[in-house]
């Protein structure tokens, strides 16, 4: 008898495409089943919720394997009930990293998920197929019987109010034990033009961040696919892609900072100049060695960005979460070299961590700023199942007060008529930060998020600070002075610090509750609730408020400037920033951006100026004045029109637009236009 096996990654794609990645994982699980079992198992791979519900109602499979991940926990487990309605013989497998670490919260967790047979706790090769093995010559009716009675190897089940747990074998060290799902073909169906190939080089994480699944001793050694393995995968991909694919996802933890990772950005180089692909890659760089990390992406031109991931830079919260091996210093002191390579640089920064403070995180952002980092990042401290910081002890050292949120975009009516949403749990308040600090540093990071963005107001920025002027101060300013901001900026600040207070739930019941009314759910489809609050509201902003805030962050930009310095001096050169600054973000999104084309005459070379490290712009000054024209081109105008088929020209498809496309070709460019 051939064993018919599901296994799925699922994403939801209700109003946009929630994940983009391949479902690599389940992918790797499948290819390792097949070289194991042979034709014993028929494997089939899903991604979409619609595809797995269709394909369950047609012929219910005998295994059914869905990863658990923050992001589609309910969603999996709604499948699992459904495919038991359709056969209860059904063995149901789960695993992925989000599995609690502690016994008592192991058994809770699967008590509360009953419908799930067998959870696979680190890896998922060995483990699922630890389970076809056990029940691969038994009759459909036994399977769940023989599961539920012994304990299967690197695997946790929970019977009789007690955890069957097996031995946890080692990890897979020789990473290409597992055959590629790419070369095998595993892959090929997700080649659907919205979908995003994954690459994964290694294994392993060799840190111990408290707040992160992945800090776990079981999972601090770093095993490695073969360069060979690498080379034919990147190839592969290549000639796969459809021509509206433009990006690609690295799901290693530290990107760059391996030895070999040069060498795989070399093969990345290679692949581009064949292919057009990858223009972008979404990848998390190194924590340390960031010489070599430097060394390694900027072969990759311009795709990978610099991942600065500080979190805070307040000595005694970085020790509070395990991250004192983590030389931040050394990060920062690396920016200036950056810059001569011309890549983007990047940094998160985390609320809501132990210890932090209110000018803590200020000091936070004041220092990022300072070195020049181009895309500062707030987020949250998001509570996850897996993460020692999610453990009773440091739930009441810290006296974390949490609340809960939906998660963005995942939610889907299913068939049967289940309202299903995903819900994150998130740290508002601690014993050093208030829930009233918190809102504040929201609004804070949000003017940071849509202000500090590289190349549209990196002249202004890096006027100011020739000015002896802060750049941080700008920022504080934006929400200190809202009095004074035009009316659309005013509009944009109060909506999104009411939405910050509003998307926070008291208890997952709450919020579960609440979705099955239709109409409320309605209210997720209109996208008049549920979004990421912090993007939705920088969507708005590029979408339709770019020009007014470019004159409010330039008219608290004048301020400064008369009440530190000589401003008559420099009035000139302030306003051909001004209207550099202008060029560069107008009306980029919408439906006239290839014709409304900004016009404006130039005492200096902003552009050159900018791109310079030392030079004053007194020393840019043009002999005769030149005009401007700021333009999109072609390719970039294909790049936008690519995600906005995907995604919508809806404030969400908006967003998800902007994160997919570089910076550098989101923006207009100067074209001289001089008779």
């Amino acid at each position: 008898m051939t064993l018919s096996v599901y296994l799925g990654d699922l994403t939801y794609n209700t109003i946009s495409l929630a994940t983009e990645a391949f479902p690599l994982n389940v992918g790797y699980i499948a290819s390792y089943c097949k070289k194991q079992f042979g034709d014993q198992v028929d494997v089939k791979i899903f991604k979409y919720i619609d595809d797995i519900t269709d394909a369950i109602s047609k012929s219910p499979p005998d295994v059914l394997g869905l990863s658990n991940y923050a992001w589609n926990r309910r969603i999996s487990s709604e499948i699992f009930k459904f495919a038991l309605e359709e056969n209860p013989n059904t063995v149901t497998v789960w695993g992925g990293p989000n599995f609690p670490t502690d016994i008592d919260s192991q058994k809770q967790f699967l008590k509360k998920y009953s419908h799930v047979d067998v959870y696979v706790p680190i890896e998922g090769e060995i483990g699922f197929s630890n389970v076809i093995d056990k029940i691969l010559n038994i009759s459909p009716d036994q399977m769940k019987k023989v599961i539920s009675q012994q304990t299967i190897e690197n695997c946790v089940s929970y019977n009789d109010d007690k955890l069957l747990y097996g031995n946890i074998d080692p990890r897979i060290k020789d990473l290409d034990e597992i055959p590629s799902p790419y070369l095998t073909g595993l892959m090929d169906k997700f080649f659907d033009g919205k979908l995003s190939p994954m690459l994964q080089t290694n294994r392993g994480c060799p840190f111990r961040c408290t707040y992160c699944v992945d800090g776990s001793g079981s999972v601090n050694k770093v095993n490695n696919f073969s360069l060979e393995r690498v080379k034919q995968e990147l190839e592969y991909m290549g000639t796969h892609v459809p021509d509206t694919t433009k990006s690609m996802i690295i799901s290693d933890l530290n990107f760059g900072m391996m030895p070999k990772d040069s060498e795989v950005c070399n093969m990345i180089s290679q692949v581009q100049e064949k292919n057009d692909f990858p223009l972008q890659i979404q990848a998390t760089t190194g924590k340390n060695s960031k010489k070599r990390i430097i060394d390694a992406i900027s072969t990759t031109n311009g795709a990978l960005q610099l991942w600065i991931s500080v979190q805070s830079l307040n000595q005694e919260t970085l020790k509070n979460i395990r991250r004192e091996n983590i030389s931040v210093d050394q990060m920062l002191e690396l920016v200036p070299a950056i810059k001569e390579t011309n890549l983007a640089t990047a940094s998160e920064v985390i609320l809501g961590l132990p210890g932090d403070t209110y000018q803590g995180i200020i000091d936070t952002f004041r220092g990022l700023m300072n070195a020049q980092i181009e895309d500062i990042q707030c987020y949250t401290c998001m509570m996850l199942d897996g993460a020692e910081m999610n453990s009773a002890v440091e739930r009441k050292k810290w006296n974390f007060k949490t609340k809960f949120r939906v998660l963005p975009k995942d939610f889907v009516k299913l068939k049967n008529g289940k309202n299903v949403v995903e819900i994150e749990e998130v740290v508002v308040e601690n014993n050093t930060l208030s829930f009233k600090e918190y809102v504040e540093l929201r609004c804070i990071s949000f003017s940071l998020f849509v202000t500090n963005i590289g190349i549209v107001y990196h002249p202004l920025l890096k006027f100011l600070s020739e000015n002896h002027i802060e750049v941080f101060e700008l920022i504080y300013e934006t929400v200190k002075n809202l009095e004074n901001a035009p009316n659309s900026v005013k509009s944009v600040f109060k909506s999104f610090e009411k939405q910050t207070i509003e998307e926070l739930w008291d208890s997952p019941e709450e919020i579960e509750a609440h979705y099955q009314n239709d109409q409320e759910f309605q209210k997720l489809l209109d996208e008049d609730s549920g979004m990421n609050v912090m993007q939705f509201h920088h969507a708005i902003v590029v979408g339709n408020t770019m020009d007014d805030w470019t004159n409010y962050i330039m008219s608290i930009s004048k301020t400064l400037l008369q009440n530190q310095t000589n401003f008559d001096t420099i009035k000139e050169e302030f306003e051909n920033i001004e209207k550099y600054c202008f060029g560069l973000s107008h009306n980029v999104l919408s439906e006239t951006r290839m014709n409304d084309n900004p016009e404006f005459s130039f005492n200096y070379d902003v552009g050159k100026w900018a791109k310079s490290s030392e030079k004053k712009l007194l020393d840019f000054k043009y002999d005769t004045p030149s005009k401007l024209k700021f333009i999109l081109t072609k390719k970039q105008n294909n790049m936008i029109e690519d995600k906005l088929q995907i995604f919508g020209n809806s404030s969400t498809g908006l967003l998800q637009t902007i994160k997919r496309i570089p910076r550098q070709n989101l923006w207009r460019i100067p074209i001289s236009i001089n008779s």
